[in-house]
């Protein structure tokens, strides 16, 4: 494991009991405390699995009781620790059907399509983490591959909703009975919310972000910006309708 610290690099902060936000030079990942486990949703950038295991035992949590590690999408800032943390965890990793080869280095990274104006910022987002664009990452491991409908058990039902556009595999997790939604990075809350960036087909991302707006939820828990506690579904069925697309939820 590669890991040259120099001081704290991940922010941890509670969304609500049981749950906080792990905080990256880009990007961000989740950490749930269950009854019969630990649970990481993405796993940060590369190199960064020394200060998610420091960030976990800050929590109360050591390596062994990590059950499970899903990852929302294949990108180096939700992925890029994933192999690191699966060593040193003997987690279970689980993702999307789609982006599984990629998270296994069978296939490059397919890049993203830029709108013009995306350029600049994509650019300056590689630039912040010093990392090149289509860089590769360590593959990772794919005990699971996910789909439409398939169900976790933590302790609660845990929905899986593809959410394809962001990458071919990008999935969301649904809490159905506590409200909570994990979007990754097809929903961001960055001065707003919206359908993230970067996207490899960005109307199936929209599409996806507008499907996300139909679910009871309660609490959002993005890729990028602050989550939102309590009301979520209203600011996102409020977000989908300036898409002109569908609010009531369902």
């Amino acid at each position: 494991m590669t890991d040259h610290r120099t001081g704290p690099r991940v922010g941890v902060d509670e969304v609500t009991p049981g749950i906080w936000m792990l905080t990256f030079a880009a990007g961000q990942a989740y950490v749930l405390r269950r009854a019969h486990g630990w649970m990481l949703v993405d796993t940060g950038l590369p190199a960064h699995a020394g200060d998610v295991l420091d960030a976990l035992a800050g929590l109360g949590a050591g390596p062994r009781d990590v059950r499970d590690i899903v990852l929302t999408h294949s990108h180096l800032d939700h992925a890029g620790s994933a192999a690191d943390l699966a060593d040193a965890t003997g987690a279970r990793v689980l993702a999307g059907a789609a982006d599984a080869p990629v998270i296994r280095g069978d296939v490059p990274e397919p890049p993203p399509v830029l709108e013009e104006w995306e350029v600049p910022l994509y650019e300056d987002v590689h630039a912040r983490i010093g990392i090149p664009p289509r860089t590769p990452v360590r593959p990772c491991r794919v005990d699971r591959e996910l789909g439409e409908g398939d169900v976790l058990d933590w302790d609660e039902e845990v929905r899986v909703v593809e959410v394809p556009g962001h990458t071919a595999g990008s999935i969301a997790l649904h809490l159905t009975r506590s409200g909570v939604l994990f979007t990754g990075d097809t929903i961001a809350n960055m001065g707003g919310i919206s359908p993230s960036v970067f996207h490899v087909d960005r109307p199936r991302a929209v599409a996806s972000f507008l499907r996300q707006a139909t679910l009871h939820v309660d609490t959002a828990c993005f890729g990028h910006g602050a989550p939102l506690v309590g009301g979520a579904g209203e600011a996102l069925r409020e977000a989908a309708a300036a898409l002109g697309g569908p609010t009531p939820a369902g």
